[in-house]
């Protein structure tokens, strides 16, 4: 008997350099300074302002909504940017925003060597593909993961040196 219970779902979690996060902590400490900023115009503006002024309240509430806004963008890409394999569907998850393609819509992986980088190809020409950003110690289970559940996904890879002598070629 053959056992077709689903498979857990294989998730692979983004890798930032250094400096998105760098840049993350940035945007995050601009968003409290704003909502600070925002706090303090609130309370100037509860105490001394004309509290008739309907620019002054679209002014604050903008403030308040944007530096929100900006903080739970900046804070879902930080902790929910991942890749995600089910069974059926192959997901990239970069914060709020989700793309879901079907595993039979994928024709190719390929792990460039010399650049360290791996592509999901969705079509024979290879114009249509995603460049996966995971650990590199994660490519051969990503890759196992991908080609085990669609035994018709196709594995290639190039060496530094292919790759040198097809950058020469162009």
């Amino acid at each position: 008997m053959e056992n077709t219970a689903p498979r857990p779902d294989a998730r692979y979690k983004f890798r930032f350099s250094p400096l998105l996060i760098g840049l993350g902590a940035i945007g995050l400490v601009l968003c409290v300074a704003g909502i600070a900023y925002a706090s303090w115009m609130f309370f100037d503006f509860l105490t001394n302002g004309d509290l008739s002024s309907a620019y002054d309240w679209i002014k604050i509430g903008l403030i308040y909504l944007v530096s929100v806004l900006f903080a739970v963008l900046i804070t879902a890409m930080l902790i929910r940017s991942q890749y995600v394999i089910t069974d059926t569907h192959f997901i990239t998850q970069f914060g709020l925003i989700r793309q879901k393609y079907e595993l039979k819509k994928i024709f190719s992986v390929h792990l460039f060597k010399g650049a360290n980088k791996l592509a999901v190809y969705f079509d024979d020409f290879q114009t249509n593909y995603t460049v996966i950003v995971v650990k590199e110690e994660w490519y051969a289970d990503f890759i196992r993961e991908l080609t085990e559940r669609n035994e018709r996904i196709a594995f290639s890879f190039s060496s530094a040196e292919e790759e040198e002598e097809f950058l020469r070629k162009k």
